[in-house]
């Protein structure tokens, strides 16, 4: 047995310890999303804290429990705050959450973050349905002693994000009425925000957002045969695309001022998971 399955272990079986509940949907909030718990019956909170060996969410914004209840009938566990590779933790630590809800009994991991645009005819404040990743600038969260009892050493990655619930997100956000964008979402390290030469260059690779998370989680995600999906909530143009000076407050206010959108979007969608 791996040190990292072992660790891991160690955390499903405190989660164990403290319920029995079994959610089917993993959904991961990014900024803008902190309050989604008024959307789904909350029947367990788990302060991240509280697990042992779990990392611990330290960005403003990333209030740090897992949710467990239920969004219409779909039994879920919610992340209410993620953790980043930028907070100094190792990408084995960024996507360990991943692995417990798979743990858990997820069968599909639901992605959310906000991003900077560059897609063509993007705007801020729009939603953008994640159709593939670019995730060469931060280290696969799979380098290392493969964990064989999650997923083989070499898995595919062909088709990331699911077709069909790529198709299930376009319908519902059709009938709810949202305008929704898609596009290829790259992650980088961050804590910085990118230069404008580097967004000429992302751009230049096929990106239409950028961020700095949500790539390694989908990796190790799709690593351990999860169905994966995404929404990014264009919070601000990448640098360079606009006059203004880049800034958290300001993605926080701009995801903030679309998260009743946001979380119907989310909410409709995974009713029908």
């Amino acid at each position: 047995m791996s040190a990292q399955y072992e660790k891991l272990l160690k955390c499903y079986e405190y989660y164990r310890s403290v319920t029995d509940f079994e959610p089917r949907v993993g959904l991961i909030l990014g900024s803008g999303l902190g309050g989604y718990a008024r959307n789904m019956e909350v029947v367990k909170e788990i302060p991240y804290g509280d697990i042992p060996g779990f990392p611990v969410s330290t960005v403003q914004g990333h209030d740090g429990r897992f949710l467990l209840g239920y969004i219409g009938n779909v039994p879920a566990v919610v992340m209410k705050g993620r953790v980043h590779y930028y907070e100094g933790y190792s990408m084995e630590e960024v996507v360990m959450p991943v692995r417990l809800m798979k743990k858990m009994g997820i069968e599909i991991l639901f992605l959310t973050n906000a991003s900077g645009g560059m897609g063509e005819g993007f705007r801020v404040g729009d939603f953008m349905l994640i159709t593939d990743q670019i995730s060469s600038f931060v280290p696969s969260p799979l380098i290392g002693e493969n964990v064989s009892e999650l997923g083989e050493r070499f898995p595919d990655m062909t088709h990331i994000y699911d077709t069909e619930l790529m198709e299930l997100i376009r319908k519902t956000a059709e009938e709810e009425e949202i305008p929704l964008q898609e596009g290829v979402y790259l992650q980088t390290s961050g804590p910085n925000f990118e230069s404008p030469a580097e967004i000429r260059m992302y751009a230049a690779l096929g990106a239409d957002a950028v961020g700095m998370s949500t790539a390694c989680e989908a990796i190790a995600a799709r690593h351990a045969e999860l169905r994966v999906c995404g929404i990014s909530c264009i919070s601000n143009m990448a640098s360079g695309l606009s006059d203004e000076e880049l800034s958290h407050l300001d993605v926080q206010a701009v995801a903030d001022r679309r998260s009743g959108e946001f979380e119907r979007l989310v909410t409709r969608s995974i009713e029908k998971m």
